[in-house]
């Protein structure tokens, strides 16, 4: 039983599926931190949606009515702030890295339990990812392409992290769906002295969550893959 939120979650869910969106909104509305601001069947009321009502996160459906609705996430990113989650029946792996490489913030499968989903959608909220890490290693894999005129640009951010800035980028790489609190057991190291060291990386590295630290350093191979 969760205790009332003074301000609960804000979610709009997108999906064309009148029965699962029905079963959705009867999930979050039984959990007193969050609240359904808007339903949509489709891209185009989707975006009116979350233009007028900027809510704190979306879940989005893949496959809406035959369209691919990450086709339209640019134009979802620009007239909203909000994370998305992915909430996909969709098992194709390269549709779920193209998700994340589009700008969504995690994947989650329907067929999950309504614990996980919810647990997914907290955790994206509040800015990390919801990626295993078979998929992290794709994604790794797509982002390394040979581009090293744009490594050189980056190489003096690169060279100012400290060796425990490195080891914090490591293991938050290899511990995607942890939480700060975890990773700073992991790391044995207060969740307050975390967030310092993670405020000094986003500063040096010019990232404003975790979600774009993985991806920075995915991209440019800060990872030793060792933790």
């Amino acid at each position: 039983m969760t205790e009332p939120s003074q301000n609960p979650i804000r979610i709009l869910l997108v999906d064309d599926h009148q029965s699962f969106l029905w079963g959705l909104v009867k999930l979050i509305e039984s959990d007193s931190r969050m609240k359904v601001t808007g339903t949509a069947s489709d891209m185009p009321e989707a975006l009116v949606i979350a233009e007028r009502e900027q809510p704190d996160i979306i879940l989005l459906d893949i496959d809406l009515h035959g369209d691919n609705s990450l086709d339209s996430m640019p134009v979802l990113l620009k007239v909203t702030k909000a994370p998305v989650l992915i909430l996909t029946g969709m098992r194709d792996a390269d549709v779920h890295d193209r998700a994340m490489l589009s700008g969504a913030r995690g994947v989650v499968q329907k067929e999950e339990s309504p614990e996980i989903i919810l647990k997914a959608i907290s955790r994206v909220y509040k800015g990390e990812i919801w990626l295993d890490r078979a998929s992290t290693g794709r994604i790794f894999s797509k982002l390394l392409h040979p581009t090293n005129n744009e490594v050189s640009p980056e190489a003096a951010k690169i060279a100012d992290l400290t060796s425990r800035e490195r080891e914090i980028i490591d293991v938050i790489i290899n511990h995607g769906r942890s939480t700060n609190k975890q990773i700073a057991v992991h790391l044995r190291m207060s969740e307050h002295t975390l967030r310092n060291h993670l405020s000094s990386i986003y500063s040096k590295l010019e990232v404003e969550n975790r979600l774009e630290l993985v991806m920075y350093a995915l991209k440019h191979g800060l990872s030793n893959s060792s933790t």
